[in-house]
């Protein structure tokens, strides 16, 4: 933990989070063919290296499609966690199932009890192995019966809800955290919906699968969750004097004329987001995404006239005094920080690749049951392995916050 007592005493808003997620953690996703995607799962990670760059969290993608509470094409289910899970020796295990478990059809009882005995036995087992390991439902993701009608009366995502309700009381009686991944969703969905409906609907383009983009909220609502803080950074100048900061470190404010300057450390990055991509841009404007996950903020008093601010030279903003007395958000801005994140990015998703390759192509795929060169099979995995490690390194390198010159000045024509 020293390294993030380190980080707290640095930027000590960080310590009221109560983030889910400790240095050291090891963190499994299980589930089916939605966590198979990788893609809420790869959100989660990159909003925690970008958000507590020097956490140290190991994070293991664990889904298989087509999976139930009972196995399926990786192995039945007890396969499964003795490989996927138990290998890893986690200390937060996340459980996505349902989808298929449910059967696409209206409630069946015979499907539920199934269900139901089928999670318990996950649980007991994941508390046999490690009593202390943390869990955490996640509630099935919908079914789109938003975009398109429902195929029976009631629909089929209101038959995953009641799944939900039972996820709901067994995380109560058995103390683990238990993550809507419906409910916002759905909203997201309808009012996407009713801005864009064709676009909306490529948003879960089967009605089971989200695509990249509708993975976004998903991981919102698990890190909603986790108690995962909204704030990137904040800071408030009021004439020419320093206010309120928070996860930042501010040095050198100077006023040279009508200029204000200032160099500024954040304690994190932004989450980063493409704008550009419109079904990205339809999810962030029909959700509550930034607000709840990017707060970067700049709020400056008593200013007068039309004012730009710049960081490292380049132009971000210009506002009129007003706008910048009411602050100004700009996780989603062109920025240094933002670019910085992209780079974080694209090694989180490399390091899910190599990790997937290892796992789906050497160890359970085809070459995984051929029997011959198995010791040059061996050799590819744990260079593989090296790799991943050497990824997450990497990763979490690439997302050490650094200084940056920030200048506010007047615009005047």
């Amino acid at each position: 933990m020293k390294t993030t007592a380190v980080l707290l005493s640095l930027f000590p808003s960080l310590a009221a989070a109560q983030f889910a997620l400790h240095d050291g953690d090891r963190v499994v996703f299980y589930g089916d063919s939605i966590t198979d995607q990788r893609l809420y799962t790869f959100y989660t990670e990159l909003y925690v290296r970008t958000r507590f760059p020097r956490m140290k969290v190991t994070f293991v993608h664990s889904g298989w499609g087509g999976d139930r509470v009972t196995g399926g094409g990786g192995g039945d289910v007890d396969t499964r966690l003795n490989r996927d899970v138990f290998a890893y020796h986690p200390t937060m295990v996340t459980i996505m199932l349902g989808m298929n478990d449910a059967g696409y059809r209206p409630l069946d009882q015979g499907l539920f009890n199934t269900y139901s005995h089928g999670f318990e036995h996950i649980v007991d087992r994941l508390k046999k192995e490690d009593p202390g390991v943390r869990l955490t439902f996640i509630e099935p993701s919908p079914y789109d019966d938003v975009t398109r009608k429902p195929n029976f009366e009631g629909g089929y995502n209101g038959v995953l809800l009641k799944y939900s309700d039972y996820l709901k009381q067994l995380a109560a009686q058995d103390g683990a955290t238990v993550a809507d991944l419906n409910n916002p969703e759905v909203d997201m969905l309808q009012k996407a919906n009713a801005s864009n409906p064709t676009l909306a609907q490529k948003l879960i383009p089967d009605r089971v699968h989200p695509g990249d983009a509708g993975h976004l909220t998903m991981a919102e609502s698990l890190l909603k969750a986790w108690n995962a803080p909204s704030v990137v950074s904040s800071v408030e100048i009021d004439g020419g004097k320093l206010g309120p900061v928070q996860n930042a470190k501010v040095s050198g404010l100077s006023s040279a004329g009508n200029v204000l300057s200032w160099t500024q450390l954040d304690g994190a990055l932004p989450f980063p987001l493409d704008l550009t991509n419109q079904a990205i841009k339809l999810v962030v404007d029909s959700s509550d995404l930034v607000s709840a996950l990017d707060k970067q903020t700049l709020k400056v008093t008593g200013l007068t006239g039309n004012y730009a601010l710049a960081i490292d030279g380049k132009t971000v903003a210009t506002l009129t005094a007003d706008q910048w007395a009411a602050g100004l958000s700009y996780a989603t801005q062109d920025t240094p920080m933002k670019a910085q994140a992209f780079r974080v990015m694209a090694l989180v998703r490399e390091r899910g690749e190599a990790h997937n390759q290892r796992w789906r192509t050497f160890q359970t795929g085809w070459f995984g049951n051929e029997k011959a060169a198995e010791s040059e099979k061996n050799d590819v995995m744990k260079a593989l392995d090296r790799y991943d490690a050497a990824l997450e390194r990497e990763a979490r390198k690439a997302a050490e916050p650094v200084p940056h010159q920030f200048t506010l000045s007047p615009v005047t024509g």
